[in-house]
């Protein structure tokens, strides 16, 4: 059974973070400026390997950890069939001998009438594996999204980190601090500003440097299919609760789905939150009657860089009030792209991704009926020659914010004020 969507699996030797073939002055189609190819690495066209053909399993991974609260990074695991060695970093006869490096970049791409970046990343780890009794080996690349690189750099004082700089400005800064390319970002202003970088000159990670930011604006910092760094302000994450969903429902009114994952817990009630900027005091915010019902659930942000601690206490408040209760969940739902005739099910899979809406409808046994209006906080690929499944990590909105003109979240005396 042919798969519902073609595939390209990629990986381009040359250094530096920059997708794509990188331009090439005099080469006839990488020589354009305004064209395919891409300034900032340094090789040629014939670096770039096509091993889709050997290509026989894709595991991708990209999500929230609803626990922690963060983005994590996204991974892949790519198996590709290795019968002339090719992937032995020993074996002078590969056309990739001196190349195989780890870091180097790899995309993933499913074209089914439009083309969709699955994953970009770099690899990580390959590992061999020569199964007795067979004639072909075969390699898993693990590869890792650019999360990795920004965990790997550290930084002290921030270079223009001036006093009042809105989270965005701040953002930007943290990442050209490791040249991150501008053409990978994509960065929204902010509703919050931040201290003065001077006022922190602890050594941290990039990543924990960029989650400070996020964190402090209570927006969201993450890296997309395409490899690009993106920052979404607090207003903006908000809005996204507003967006038409796509329908998902088993009874033909909607994109039919294979399974669906409910939960009803505490994991995420959250009903005291201290949160602390750099020189500030402890601003604390609890809900009473959240903790009546759940006990106390508690949570702690310090050295935050807002520049009051009224806008401390407002996260503070934010947070419980997004979080002080509970409710039946959908965590997951998860689509067979073989299904037939399943085209819209398909663009779904490949189209949806971070805050996208979804209405999720299920008949339970009973005959009792759930529909929850959920946003897209992960999205996994599972796929083989004969398979391919896709699961999308369902989450309430982060931040509840009251919305005008919406059912859900603009009702008065209901829906929360946000800052």
């Amino acid at each position: 059974m042919a798969l519902p969507a073609t595939l390209s699996v990629t990986i381009n030797f040359s250094d530096g973070p920059v997708f794509g073939p990188s331009f090439t002055i005099g080469d006839p189609t990488y020589g354009k400026l305004g064209g395919v190819g891409t300034l900032g690495a340094s090789t040629t066209p014939a670096l770039i390997a096509d091993v889709t053909a050997q290509t026989i399993k894709i595991d991708t991974r990209r999500g929230r950890n609803i626990n922690q609260d963060l983005y994590e990074a996204g991974t892949a695991v790519i198996r590709v069939l290795d019968p002339n060695g090719d992937f032995n970093p020993q074996n002078t006869s590969s056309p990739y001998y001196t190349y195989l490096q780890p870091l180097r970049k790899v995309r993933i791409t499913a074209d089914n009438g439009t083309a969709y970046n699955i994953f970009s990343g770099y690899t990580t780890d390959y590992r061999y594996t020569y199964p007795v009794g067979q004639d072909i080996a075969y390699v898993d690349i693990s590869c890792v999204d650019g999360f990795r690189l920004f965990n790997m750099s550290n930084i002290t004082t921030i270079t223009d980190g001036t006093a009042s700089q809105a989270t965005g400005t701040r953002l930007g800064k943290i990442l050209d601090m490791v040249s991150w390319p501008n053409n990978m970002r994509t960065i929204a202003t902010g509703n919050s500003t931040c201290q003065a970088s001077s006022v922190d000159t602890s050594v941290r990670s990039v990543l924990q440097a960029a989650r400070n930011v996020e964190q402090s604006e209570y927006g969201a910092f993450y890296m997309d299919p395409n490899g690009v760094a993106v920052f979404k302000s607090r207003s903006q994450v908000l809005a996204a609760a507003a967006t038409a969903p796509t329908v998902f429902n088993q009874d033909g009114s909607g994109i039919n789905y294979a399974n669906v994952a409910f939960a009803f817990d505490d994991k995420q009630v959250v009903n005291n939150v201290s949160v602390q900027r750099t020189g500030g005091t402890a601003q604390l915010s609890t809900d009473s009657a959240s903790v009546t019902t759940y006990f106390t659930h508690s949570l702690s942000y310090s050295n935050l860089i807002v520049e009051t601690d009224a806008e401390a206490l407002n996260i503070a408040k934010a947070y419980v009030a997004s979080h002080k209760d509970t409710t039946i969940r959908i965590d997951s739902m998860t689509l067979d792209l073989m299904t037939a005739n399943y085209s819209a099910g398909v663009s779904a899979a490949l189209d949806l991704d971070y805050f996208d809406q979804v209405q999720i409808t299920n008949t339970q046994p009973g005959g009792s009926t759930i529909t929850k209006t959920l946003q897209v906080q992960g999205i996994a690929h599972a796929i083989t020659p004969n398979t391919w499944k896709t699961t999308l990590t369902t989450q309430e909105p982060i931040i509840d914010g009251f919305i005008i003109g919406s059912s859900l979240y603009g009702i008065l005396g209901t829906s929360v004020l946000a800052y």
